[in-house]
């Protein structure tokens, strides 16, 4: 046998060695992923003290092994459909028509996201949100496209402007025509969502009916990925509330992911795209914007132009509301 074919042989005998090697272990092990136990590192976290009951409905699936995005849409629902709550949902404050107008979001894991804008006479957006991510191509609908398909998903078409939204219009009218509340502690808009399931996966949404009196068509940040909510289930998430302007400028919640993937904490990145809402506006008399994130590890952050704005917490062990650290103080 000359040298060369003894070589040839031997490498090919090598190779079906090794291939044998590889075969006979993939047969005999199937992969198993390996996903933390549903209660190990589950919490939920959401904008404002109307978060506390949102959070809890949105926990209570979560700690049923239960979907981020589950819990994300069925937590909203609950501060949408509340009355007394007059930034989201059903007695939502109207715009300058006194028409109430709504804009919600959602995105899960793997990138999906659904968004509805200006939509009328549907009590809970964020589920409307939802049925475009799932059942449609696209991402956003808008106006009466928004409508006309809720109500071929079967929502009910329901009369948003209760009688106490109404009486603080007509007040707004006769007082203060033309000028717009100012966006602060006591007076915001939108519920912003993120939840950590027990696979280890992050879901967020965004649901408000927003700002008070605004000029009919106008639409905020919240249901514009990317400025009021944005998820990257390798890296964290983030959402916003506060003047939906400002937020836009920057695409704030994709800002805050992109820096806590170059290394930043949650806690970090927000104080960061508060220093940039600062650069990006002029005059900030008035305008209050807030973030929160939540990294894939489940580290939490916030951070506000000025005081006064607060978020939900909960997790397996407690439920609070946490004061956020902000730049500026408030003067009444």
């Amino acid at each position: 046998m000359k040298r060369r074919d003894f070589v040839k042989l031997s490498s090919l005998g090598t190779t079906a060695i090794i291939l044998d090697g590889c075969k006979t272990k993939d047969s005999s092990e199937k992969k198993q992923i390996v996903y933390p136990v549903a209660g190990e590192n589950i919490k939920v976290i959401s904008t404002w003290n109307s978060g506390i009951e949102a959070n809890k409905v949105a926990f209570r699936i979560l700690e049923n092994n239960g979907l981020a995005l589950d819990a994300i849409e069925k937590g909203l629902n609950i501060t949408e459909s509340d009355l007394e709550n007059t930034s989201v949902g059903i007695g939502g404050l109207p715009d300058a028509n006194g028409e109430v107008t709504l804009d919600a979001c959602i995105m899960d894991h793997e990138f999906n996201c659904g968004s509805v804008s200006y939509l009328k006479n549907i009590e809970n957006p964020i589920s409307v949100a939802r049925k475009v991510m799932e059942d449609t191509p696209h991402v956003m609908l808008s106006g009466k496209g928004a409508y006309d398909f809720a109500i071929q998903k079967k929502f009910k078409h329901k009369e948003l402007l209760t009688e106490s939204s109404k009486l603080k219009w007509e007040e707004w009218k006769q007082e203060n025509k033309n000028v717009l509340p100012a966006i602060n502690h006591e007076n915001h808009d939108t519920i912003a969502m993120i939840a950590l399931d027990g696979k280890g996966n992050l879901s967020t949404g965004c649901t408000t009916s927003g700002w008070a009196y605004k000029l009919a068509g106008r639409v905020g940040d919240s249901p514009i990925i990317g400025a009021g909510v944005y998820s990257d289930n390798e890296v964290g998430a983030a959402c916003a509330t506060g003047l939906g302007e400002a937020i836009i400028k920057i695409c704030g919640s994709h800002a805050i992911v992109e820096l806590m993937r170059n290394g930043s904490s949650p806690q970090e990145a927000c104080r960061i795209a508060i220093e940039r809402i600062k650069k990006s506006n002029k005059d900030l008399k008035d305008l209050q914007v807030g973030f929160i994130a939540m990294n894939k590890k489940g580290e939490i952050g916030s951070y506000s132009l000025y005081s006064g704005f607060n978020y939900a917490y909960q997790d397996v062990q407690e439920s609070k509301l946490i004061d956020s650290k902000y730049d500026l103080e408030w003067e009444e």
